[in-house]
C-alpha cells in the first residue's frame, strides 16, 4: 500500500493508483528529444540466462525514449562475451557492451595503476564508473539511468517513471533515486533495514542533527540500485568502486547538488531481484561484503 507522506529534506513521487503507462511514454518521448537517455545496466554473464534479463529486453524493445544502453559486464570469456553481444544485439537502441575482462579493457586498466590512478577492483562500481566515461565522451546523451539486471518484476512503467522527471527539463531536477517495497514470504532489504538504517540512527543520536544524515535518512530505500542522474552531474561525481555505490552516490550527489533537485520516486509495488547470501563468516562475500563496503564508503 503506497502513501503520500512528504519528510525529510528531499523531494517524494509517491505511486498514488495506476498509471497511464501509454501517456506518460508519450510524453517521455517530446521531453527526451531535447534530454536523451543512456542506460547504463551492470549485468554478470550469468544474468542473461536467468529469469530477469529477457524480461528487461522484451520490455526495451517496446520503447522508443532511449537513445543508448551501455551493458557493463563482468565474469566473462570471450565465448560467453560473444554470446552476450549475440544475444543483447536484439535491441534496436544504440548498444554498447564493456567486457572488463577483455584484453583491451585490462589494458586500459593495467595503464591507469601504472600511472597510479587505480580504478578499484572489479564490481558494479567500477564498472559504472567506466560505463558513465563512456557515455560522457559520446556526448550522445544528457541524462544516465542505470539499474541492475535482476530485477524479475521488471516492467517498462519502472523505466518511465525513473527517467521522466530528470528528462523534463522544466522540473530542473538533477538527481532521481528509486525506491519500492520488497516483500514476499519474509521481508527483504536486509542490509537497509538491519545495518544502514540502525547505523544513520545511531550517528544522528551521536552527533546531532548533521545535514547529511538527515538528507541520507530521507530515502526510503538509500541501497535501491535504480536512478537517474544528469550528465553534468555524473561529471562531477566521485564513482565508489565497490558496494559502496548507491550509499556513495547519495553523499557526492549531497556534496555538489542542491536539495531542490534532488527527489526519490517510487518505482513499483513490488519489487522482485536476485538475493545475496549471509556469509556471516567471510567479511568478501555477499552481503558481510556488502555491509563492509557501504561502512568503508560512508565513513571515508
Amino acid at each position: 500500500m503506497s502513501d503520500f507522506h512528504q519528510a525529510g529534506l528531499i523531494s517524494t513521487l509517491h505511486l498514488l493508483g495506476s498509471v497511464d503507462l501509454e501517456g506518460l511514454e508519450k510524453e517521455l518521448l517530446r521531453h527526451v528529444k531535447r534530454r536523451p537517455i543512456a542506460r547504463v545496466l551492470p549485468c554478470l554473464f550469468s544474468e542473461p540466462a536467468g529469469d530477469a534479463v529477457p524480461i528487461i529486453v522484451e520490455e526495451f524493445k517496446k520503447v522508443d525514449d532511449i537513445d543508448q544502453i551501455v551493458l557493463s559486464m563482468d565474469q566473462m570469456t570471450l565465448d560467453e562475451f560473444k554470446s552476450s553481444a549475440s544475444f543483447f544485439s536484439q535491441l534496436p537502441q544504440h548498444l554498447r557492451i564493456f567486457w572488463h575482462d577483455g584484453p583491451e579493457m585490462q589494458r586500459l586498466i593495467s595503464e591507469l595503476d601504472e600511472n597510479e590512478l587505480s580504478i578499484g577492483e572489479p564490481g558494479k562500481g567500477r564498472g559504472s564508473w567506466l560505463a558513465f566515461g563512456y557515455v560522457l565522451a559520446t556526448q550522445r546523451a544528457a541524462v544516465i539511468a542505470l539499474h541492475d539486471c535482476d530485477i524479475v518484476s521488471y516492467n517498462r512503467e519502472l523505466l518511465a517513471r525513473l527517467c521522466y522527471p530528470i528528462a523534463n527539463k522544466s522540473r530542473e531536477y538533477e538527481f532521481c533515486k528509486g525506491y519500492y517495497a520488497r516483500y514476499g514470504r519474509r521481508l527483504y532489504g536486509r542490509v537497509t533495514r538491519l545495518f544502514v538504517t540502525p547505523l544513520l540512527e545511531a550517528l544522528t543520536r551521536l552527533t546531532g542533527h548533521v545535514q547529511i544524515l538527515d538528507y541520507l535518512q530521507s530515502f526510503r530505500y538509500p541501497l535501491a540500485g535504480e536512478f537517474a542522474i544528469t550528465t553534468g552531474l555524473v561529471r562531477a561525481n566521485r564513482i565508489p568502486g565497490d558496494w559502496g555505490l548507491e550509499i556513495g552516490t547519495l553523499c557526492e550527489v549531497f556534496r555538489n547538488c542542491s536539495l531542490k533537485r534532488i527527489f526519490q520516486v517510487d518505482l513499483i509495488e513490488n519489487y522482485q531481484h536476485k538475493h545475496q547470501e549471509i556469509s556471516p563468516q567471510d567479511p568478501d562475500r555477499g552481503l558481510m561484503k556488502m555491509a563492509v563496503d557501504i561502512a568503508d564508503t560512508l565513513f571515508r
